[in-house]
């Protein structure tokens, strides 16, 4: 079956968090659609790897998609700020649509008030925020709960991070 895939990207994304796993996915026959604020423009990652909006916030549904990965670096961070994105993420996880995150991008999760009661891993640096919104935060590559998010810590966990989506997305 093939997955439509929301992902939520802006300006200083970790580059390898968010070209690799579309990469896996798309060779697999899923949809990567990008969301930012307006559709159309350019956005730049943290070693200069640059991806055209799909489409805005204010145009999408996350009914529309089947899942919803949040790649890390600064980008989530500056989502979080405007509640377009952080309601958007929560419906994923209210909805038990699978969620895909991986270094900061649980900052998201963190805002959306959608980690407590749930085992996930993250960057180092967030661990305590993880831990105060609720998560049992795991050391480990990746983390998969309730059969719905999947985490992981950093880009060095690639390889685990995207095996575990691919596996929820059913390849």
């Amino acid at each position: 079956m093939m997955a439509k895939i929301a992902t939520l990207l802006s300006n200083l994304f970790e580059d390898s968090e968010y070209f690799e796993p579309a990469k896996e996915f798309e060779a697999k026959g899923h949809n990567v659609v990008t969301i930012e604020k307006e559709a159309g423009v350019i956005v730049t990652g943290k070693k200069r790897g640059s991806v055209e909006i799909d489409i805005g916030i204010d145009d999408v549904s996350h009914a529309e998609f089947d899942a919803l990965l949040l790649p890390g670096g600064y980008s989530p961070d500056i989502l979080r700020a405007d509640d377009h994105f952080v309601k958007f993420t929560k419906e994923f996880m209210d909805s038990k649509k699978p969620v895909f995150a991986i270094c900061h991008g649980q900052q998201l999760l963190i805002t959306a008030k959608a980690l407590a009661g749930r085992d996930a891993t993250g960057y180092k640096s967030i661990q305590v925020d993880m831990e105060y919104a609720g998560a049992r935060f795991l050391d480990q590559a990746v983390v998969v709960c309730q059969n719905q998010l999947v985490t992981s810590r950093t880009s060095a966990d690639m390889e685990d991070f995207i095996r575990e989506a691919l596996t929820l997305l059913g390849k």
